[in-house]
């Protein structure tokens, strides 16, 4: 199974452009912060990611702020040009702020 959700934000956003077949396409590089628990230590985790969003997702993306979380959730694929990943988003909903929050687990 080919399935990510990331808490991200929008870092870079390339202008809105058009597929061949006239879809529109949007370039973003979202960023991602956090500390995982791992073997029982806590890790800092920071990355970068270069994704892809098409169609009517593209449009609600590029009026997105930058720098503001948002929850990611698509899939991962090889970039055609290299060895690089990049993530394909299928669905976005903006991060609710944790003290609007009905009970937190």
């Amino acid at each position: 199974m080919n399935r990510v959700e990331l808490t991200a934000c929008i870092a870079e956003l390339s202008p809105l452009r058009y597929t061949p077949a006239g879809i529109p396409a949007l370039n973003v590089v979202l960023e991602h912060e956090s500390e995982m628990l791992e073997n029982g230590v806590t890790r800092q985790v920071k990355l970068t990611l270069r994704a892809v969003a098409f169609g009517t997702l593209a449009e609600q993306s590029a009026r997105l702020p930058l720098g503001k979380p948002c929850r990611f959730a698509g899939f991962l694929t090889n970039v055609r040009t290299s060895k690089g990943v990049v993530f394909h988003i299928q669905a976005l909903v903006p991060e609710i702020p944790a003290e609007q929050v009905l009970n937190p687990i």
